[in-house]
This record gives C-alpha cells, structure tokens and sequence, in this order.
C-alpha cells in the first residue's frame, strides 16, 4: 500500500507540473503533427499505398514524440537536484519509475491520439472499422517504448548532452518493440485476422514483461549514477 501511495504521488506530481506549464504534452502533438502532416506531401494518397506507409509513419510520429516527452520527464528533477533527494529517501525506487512510467504513458497516448486523428484526417483512412486491434497494438507498442525511455531518460538526465544521448541509448534497445509494432500495425490496418500478426503482439507482449521488470529491480542502480 505504501508502494502504491508513492507511485501515485509521482504520477499526480507530473500531472499537477504538466497542467501548470502544459510544455511537454504541446510540444509532443505539435512534433507528431508536423512529421504526419509533412509525410502527407511526400507520398502518393492512395489506399494501397497508404495501408503500406501508415504504419511506419505512425510509429516514427509516435517516436519522435516520445524523445521529447522522456526528456522533459526528469528536467524538474534534474534542474532542482532532486534526483539526489529521491535516491536518499526512504522508498522504495521502483515505484519512482513506476509512477514516472505511467504519467509518460499517459501523455504519449494524448500525443498518440492527435497524431491518429490528424493521420485519419490527412490520409483520409477510417480507423474505426479495426479501432480494437489497433488500440491493443499501439498500447502494447507505446508501454514497451515508455518503459525503455523512461528508464534511460533517468540514465541521459545525468549527462551533459542529454537531449543525443536519450535517443542514441534508447533506440537500439526499442528496435524490436518498433518493428513488431509495425508489422502488428500492418496487418491490424490490413483488416486481417489476429491469427496472422499474432506473434508479433506475443513479441510485445514479452517485450513489455521483460523490460517493465528490469527497469523496475535497475532503478535503484540508475538513481545511485
């Protein structure tokens, strides 16, 4: 209980700034918006050709947007030493990244559903017709790169060139969760049956449980550095 009393005061924390300064979250749309919106220009309208981009211009928005949510994650924490402060109080620092998690999460999923509509708008593609699949596939997809990013978004706050070294750390490390995210985002576009792409959401799946859990037991060690 006391576990999850600190995982909430972190996640309403970051609401409660966000809310204050409302930086992270317009700066993530706007970045989604403008990838969607000059991807738009550089390829043809067709459907064919949209069921065969989409995905990948999705996933590159959603990325990119995310860089920039992670980064701002721990500036608060970074600029008034309290990074120092959480490592020496007396919780346990799992639920740190726990609530950090999850108010990332939130956020990239607000992003991620401007990004959606504006792509439905642009593209004129009508998600609503496969809006199940697709929603199970960009949460799973979305919670294996928050858990990544969170995680060396606390490691890159300690650096001098924080803003090179999250992507450089953090995306060689994502690259499975993209790529099953895009072929599971192919076929639910597609129309096609779960069966088809179903071993790529089992490799989100596994994904997520394997990083969720090392990045809660390493915290520890990402605070002490």
């Amino acid at each position: 209980m006391h576990t999850l009393r600190i995982i909430g005061a972190i996640f309403v924390k970051d609401l409660r700034l966000e809310w204050r300064h409302r930086e992270t979250l317009a700066s993530m749309c706007v970045f989604g918006l403008l990838v969607v919106f000059l991807f738009n220009f550089a390829f043809e309208s067709a459907r064919e050709m949209t069921l065969r981009l989409l995905p990948g211009l999705l996933w590159i928005a959603f990325a990119f947007a995310g860089i920039l949510g992670f980064n701002r994650s721990f500036a608060a924490e970074r600029e008034n030493a309290s990074l120092e402060g959480l490592a020496l109080a007396p919780i346990d620092p799992g639920a740190i990244y726990v609530g950090k998690m999850l108010a990332n999460l939130l956020f990239l999923a607000i992003a991620e559903v401007v990004i959606v509509f504006a792509a439905s708008l642009w593209y004129n593609f009508s998600f609503l017709p496969i809006l199940g699949r697709f929603v199970l596939v960009a949460f799973l997809g979305t919670l294996g790169y928050v858990a990544v990013g969170t995680v060396f978004g606390a490691v890159a706050a300690n650096t001098r060139m924080r803003e090179v070294m999250l992507p450089v750390l953090q995306f060689p490390v994502a690259v499975p969760a993209f790529i099953a995210a895009i072929e599971a985002t192919t076929g639910a576009l597609r129309g096609e049956p779960l069966a088809v792409y179903g071993s790529w959401i089992n490799l989100l799946v596994a994904f997520c449980i394997i990083f969720l859990v090392l990045s809660y037991l390493l915290f520890e060690y990402v605070l002490e550095e």
